[in-house]
């Protein structure tokens, strides 16, 4: 198992943007989560395409795209444009969806679909070997700093399974992330439940030290290696 640390930058300092995405690229960020809303499908208003352009350079770790808006594909290819390498986006967003994950495929990015804390599985079912990655919620979209839902656990261990089967036959890897109140202290137990690639936002961007923090958690995640 790879496992990939992600920090968001919903919990940077936007006045200093491009410092930022540096600064936990430098620390040891595999890495950047980018956080998009639009006050209609969460009720939150963040950033686009433009702020995404703007720190690409910044960076040469992947920017990993999480669209929380609706309608969503008209956003794709300007993302694509700007630069992410990952977009994701949540099924309820897109009235056709496997047309979506193939629209993202085509622009030259990897396509993820994002499941919200009560949204069904059953979305993976004609999907599942034609997505790069699955990110499983572990809070209700739409603001940072919120407490892990426990309930999430089940889930990802759920998608965990879905993946290894899937991977047998898709012919190429789905990495399987999860957003939402991961910091040092829980980071072991969603890597035991099957995930292996983590966002954390004021978990790393709260701290004083990113470097530090950020191989806390590696230390954490090693010793689920370890213990495996």
């Amino acid at each position: 198992m790879t496992y990939r640390i992600a920090p968001s930058i919903l919990s940077a300092d936007f006045a200093r943007l491009g410092e930022e995405v540096g600064a936990v690229e430098r620390a040891g960020a595999d890495l950047i989560h980018f956080d998009v809303m639009d006050n209609h499908y969460v009720p939150n208003l963040t950033i686009g395409p433009l702020v995404c352009a703007a720190i690409r350079p910044h960076v040469k770790i992947p920017i990993d795209v999480h669209l929380m808006v609706k309608p969503v594909d008209r956003i794709v290819p300007d993302f694509a444009k700007a630069g992410a390498n990952i977009i994701s986006f949540h099924p309820e967003a897109s009235d056709h969806v496997d047309r979506t994950i193939g629209l993202i495929r085509e622009l030259g990015c990897k396509a993820g679909l994002v499941f919200n804390p009560a949204t069904p599985l059953s979305y993976l079912d004609h999907t599942l070997e034609k997505l790069d990655l699955v990110l499983v919620m572990s809070v209700n979209p739409g603001f940072g700093g919120q407490q892990f839902i426990a309930s999430a656990l089940a889930k990802i261990a759920e998608v965990r399974r879905r993946i290894d089967r899937a991977e047998q036959t898709a012919g190429h890897p789905i990495w399987l992330e999860v957003d939402g109140g991961i910091k040092a202290d829980n980071i072991a137990e969603i890597a035991r439940a099957g995930a292996d690639t983590f966002v954390a936002g004021s978990a790393i961007y709260g701290t004083k030290d990113y470097a530090a923090t950020i191989a806390n958690m590696r230390a954490r995640l090693g010793a689920v290696i370890r213990a495996a």
